[in-house]
């Protein structure tokens, strides 16, 4: 009986096969989407997230009246998708970001936001 992958798991494998996409592990920009985003440079990529994240939120809007709530689904594993190369980019991975996500368990998010800003302004400061 084989168990059923968790949601990290997942992440982590697709994880896994970005990385493999990498100039540096034998990517193809020829063959590959995700190779070819990478080889693009940042500006590539972080433009794919900002038009996801619209179609993101249209989805939404559009559930709000009377849409399909699965085209949420879909444009949100689009926005994670190319968020998930940024962080390869970046030397990051899925896990840094669950481990953060963990971090702030059990804060308030109104907490959280004041500490953040009160951060800033002392950073500001000096």
């Amino acid at each position: 009986m084989h168990d059923k992958p968790t949601s990290q798991d997942s992440l982590a494998h697709l994880a896994a096969v970005i990385e493999s996409r990498k100039a540096a592990n034998g990517g193809d920009p020829e063959a590959s989407y995700v190779a070819r985003l990478l080889h693009k440079g940042p500006d590539a990529f972080l433009k794919k997230i900002g038009e996801e994240a619209t179609e993101v939120v249209l989805a939404a809007k559009d559930a709000d009246h009377g849409g399909d709530k699965a085209k949420i689904v879909y444009e949100m594993a689009d926005l994670w998708f190319h968020s998930m190369v940024a962080l390869s980019h970046y030397g990051l991975s899925p896990a840094d970001v669950i481990t953060e996500l963990e971090r702030r368990l059990g804060t308030s998010g109104l907490e959280e936001k004041a500490l953040r800003k009160a951060v800033a302004r002392e950073a500001e400061s000096k």
